[in-house]
Formats: structure tokens, C-alpha cells, sequence
């Protein structure tokens, strides 16, 4: 039976990486690294590096292949997400058929955590349904970028006895959640804080976490958030890409906590 592991790498620094993902690296036989092009080749040499670092002694190939594109113009969001999804499973099918024999095992190394805001589990899940190869798969865990970011600013997801929501930005211009008063937001290419100036809130704003080219700004709100979308731009044009999370807070909580559900 052909295998392959899905291993959570962190958000940048090969210090990241858990033991559980070193030593499921060494039993790989092939690495997938789905190529975004000349604007994330960092996140290709990133990898490699990885590999260079963890698996010093086992001999292992690296297959390198086009990622296919999505349609970020089309005006049905969710059709061209599909499409892309699609591609993306019959291009994982064609890699295990190609590129596996029987009992070898392959890996896809997935940025920060496979579980949070990262489609390639369900890729997977949906190419087992079409059982047109066989296949077994196991997820390893990693740390999230959002897990970077809080340690970064030396704070937490939540406060004490309060529930926390990681949303993206698409959803947070729907609005800020009444009963929330700490709010993760990935996937933000458009800066939708902005809509919210006016709230008494605080803002921890991070790019690129765990890397060397970490920024991290944070502050209320309405005296950071001209800084943080100048800073933005600026990073984004110089590298061409752009990876970023921020945690907004409630600087007044929006209900009292009650006393049975803060932990003694």
C-alpha cells in the first residue's frame, strides 16, 4: 500500500518543526512541492532547506510540479475555488499513480498547521473518494502561523474564560461577532480591519512569522492601522508575496465573564 504523509512544517522556521515530523520525514521516500511560481520561490527553497537540515542521510527524490491557478477574477467565488480544488486533486492522483510503487511513501510538507485555513486535507479526503488510486494518508500536525504570531507578541488567543474565533477576511467584513471579543483573522489580502477604526479595539498584526523577515506590529487599532497597511504594501511589493495574520481584541470585553467558567 502506497502512503503518504501530510506533515505540518510551521510557519517558517525549520525550529518548528515537531519530532513527529523529523522522523516521519526520514520514512519518505518522494516529496511533492506543488510550485506557485517565481513569486513564492522562497516558500520551494524553504522546503528544501528543511529536507537539507532533517533528512541528512536517507536518499529521498523531490518531484517539483506546476501548482495549478485559480481564477481570482471570476465573479463566482465559489465555482472557481471548486474548479481549482478539482485540479488540484487530479494533479495529487497523477503524482501518488506516477511517482509511488507499491509500499513507498510520499509526503506533502504543508505551510504552518495542515488543519487551519489549508485545503490539503480535504484534497485528500476527496481523492480517496474517487478511489481511482490506492492510497493511505496520515496527518502530522505543525505549528500554525497564527500560534507563531501570538508567541511573537507574547500574548494568547483568548482571554480568560472567553471564546476566540479564527475567521478570514472575507467573513470579517460581514462584521465583528457580537459575543466575541477575540477574532483570528487569516486570509486577509484587503486589510478589512480598517472597517473597524472606530471600535474600541487592539490590534497584533504579523507578516511572515518565524521567518527572518518577520514584522510584527500591534497597538489600539485606530493608531496602528495606517501603519500596518503602509508596512503591508511596502513588504508585499519588495518580496512580491505576502503572508499575514492578526488578532483584533476588545479593549472592553463584550459581556462579563461568568464566574463558573473561569478555570480555578
Amino acid at each position: 500500500m502506497r502512503k503518504v504523509y501530510l506533515i505540518g512544517i510551521g510557519a517558517g522556521n525549520p525550529e518548528h518543526l515537531t519530532v513527529q515530523a523529523v522522523n516521519a520525514l526520514n520514512e519518505v521516500d518522494v516529496f511533492f512541492v506543488l510550485d506557485k511560481g517565481s513569486e513564492t520561490e522562497e516558500l520551494v527553497r524553504l522546503r528544501r532547506e528543511i529536507l537539507e537540515r532533517y533528512v541528512p542521510d536517507r536518499p529521498y527524490r523531490v518531484v517539483q510540479v506546476n501548482d495549478p491557478r485559480r481564477d481570482r477574477t471570476a465573479k463566482d467565488y465559489v465555482a472557481a475555488v471548486e474548479d481549482w480544488r478539482q485540479r488540484r486533486v487530479e494533479l495529487y492522483e497523477q503524482l501518488i499513480r506516477d511517482e509511488l510503487t507499491d509500499g513507498s511513501r510520499g509526503a506533502v510538507l504543508v505551510w504552518g498547521d495542515p488543519a487551519l485555513y489549508d485545503s490539503t486535507v480535504s484534497l485528500f479526503q476527496a481523492l480517496r473518494e474517487r478511489a481511482k488510486v490506492e492510497f493511505a494518508y496520515e496527518v502530522i500536525p505543525g505549528v500554525s502561523s497564527l500560534s507563531a504570531l501570538v508567541a511573537g507578541h507574547r500574548t494568547t488567543f483568548n482571554q480568560i474564560g472567553r471564546p476566540v474565533l479564527i475567521t478570514t477576511g472575507r467573513q470579517l467584513a460581514r462584521g465583528l461577532p457580537a459575543d466575541v471579543d477575540d477574532v483570528l483573522v487569516m486570509l486577509d489580502a484587503h486589510c478589512t480591519f480598517h472597517r473597524f477604526v472606530d471600535e474600541d479595539l487592539e490590534i497584533f498584526w504579523g507578516a511572515y512569522v518565524g521567518t527572518p523577515d518577520e514584522i510584527l506590529i500591534s497597538g489600539r487599532l485606530r493608531d496602528v492601522a495606517e501603519e500596518i497597511q503602509h508596512v503591508r504594501s511596502r513588504a508585499r511589493q519588495e518580496k512580491g508575496w505576502i503572508m499575514d495574520s492578526y488578532l483584533l481584541r476588545r479593549l472592553t470585553p463584550a459581556a462579563p465573564v461568568p464566574q463558573e467558567h473561569i478555570a480555578r
